[in-house]
């Protein structure tokens, strides 16, 4: 038997990405009680063509399509959050297909949610290729299977989210606003829980270069240890990265560089030293895992050797632009 449960819309930002008609059908598709509505925030700066709502099949007379202005998921949710007048609000990712019976395991979901918790967490499944080892890309997309709080499919009271003040829009790209939304959530005294229903998020098409697009997502880890403390990765059950390996091999190579203008040639043949052990103990780290083929290993072999600078120019720029910012209780959420 299907719970009742108070009605609830489902929020999604987008890029008009090929993945979106699938991630609408699936929603169509599924058995359970239906959304009150389908908000989509066409976050594209200068949108191209209508999105796909027509993929909603029967849900389609509940879309409304809004202008997020190309300022990031935080603000495209947020643009959509301002609309929901439902008392729960489910976030979902363009890139995501919920289960065939999502909508009725999230009805159970939410009716066995205590008063005390304030969002329910969906389960994350990612297909992985059978007959070989995953690639480092592949790796990283399914490390959401244990990810405390993605918002690829996340409710949320919507009581609680206003009263959090929504997402921070600081945090331009989708990686750690959903941690901080989770963490002031938790600090302003509700639950969080796992629930039961399920959907999938397949591996996204990406070039050799996307692990250092990545690399950006360091500036976003600065902006938390300003709101959250330095013990925020604790509290969030989020791995702390390679960042200070990363800094000292940065600065390994840096200094065989300044040594060599300097005509120290054998201090700077023993920094150099130091750059090439590390970066060749990252690479054997990445690709050991993987498929080795020729061409993860090479991509593995040229990223590895470019990721530490990239990291420690993101993390650093991102202390300087949020050095200004406080905690979230003192009024910087």
């Amino acid at each position: 038997m299907i719970p009742s449960l108070a009605s609830y819309a489902v929020v999604v930002p987008t890029l008009a990405r090929p993945c979106l008609a699938g991630c609408l059908a699936a929603l169509a598709a599924s058995s359970g009680p239906e959304p009150s509505r389908v908000v989509l925030v066409d976050d594209r700066r200068s949108p191209a063509g209508e999105l796909p709502v027509a993929a909603l099949g029967p849900l389609a007379g509940r879309a409304l399509v809004l202008s997020g202005g190309g300022r990031g998921p935080a603000a495209a949710r947020n643009t959509g959050l301002r609309e929901v007048t439902e008392p729960w609000t489910v976030l979902l990712d363009d890139d995501v297909r919920v289960g065939a019976h999502w909508r009725e395991q999230l009805a159970r979901d939410l009716a066995e949610a205590s008063p005390e918790t304030g969002g329910v967490q969906g389960v994350l499944e990612v297909p992985l290729p059978d007959g070989r080892r995953p690639t480092d890309w592949e790796r990283n997309t399914a490390g959401l299977r244990d990810a405390l709080w993605a918002t690829a499919d996340m409710a949320y009271r919507t009581e609680v989210l206003t009263a959090v003040g929504g997402f921070d829009e600081r945090f331009p790209r989708a990686f750690r606003e959903d941690a901080d939304l989770a963490l002031r959530v938790l600090d302003a005294g509700w639950f969080i829980r796992r629930g039961e229903r399920r959907t999938e998020h397949p591996v996204r098409p990406a070039d050799r270069w996307v692990s250092l697009r990545t690399q950006r997502g360091n500036a976003d880890d600065a902006l938390m240890v300003r709101l959250h403390g330095t013990d925020w990765w604790e509290r969030a059950a989020a791995p702390r990265g390679r960042i200070r390996r990363h800094a000292a091999i940065t600065a390994a190579g840096a200094g065989a560089l300044a040594l060599a203008v300097a005509g120290r040639r054998r201090a700077a043949v023993l920094a150099a030293a130091g750059w090439l052990l590390g970066t060749a103990e990252f690479a054997r780290e990445r690709i050991a895992p993987g498929p080795r083929t020729a061409e993860e290993m090479l991509t593995m072999a040229v990223t590895s050797a470019l990721i530490p600078a990239c990291a420690t120019w993101h993390r650093l720029s991102g202390h300087v632009r949020h050095r200004a910012a406080g905690s979230w209780d003192g009024g910087a959420g």
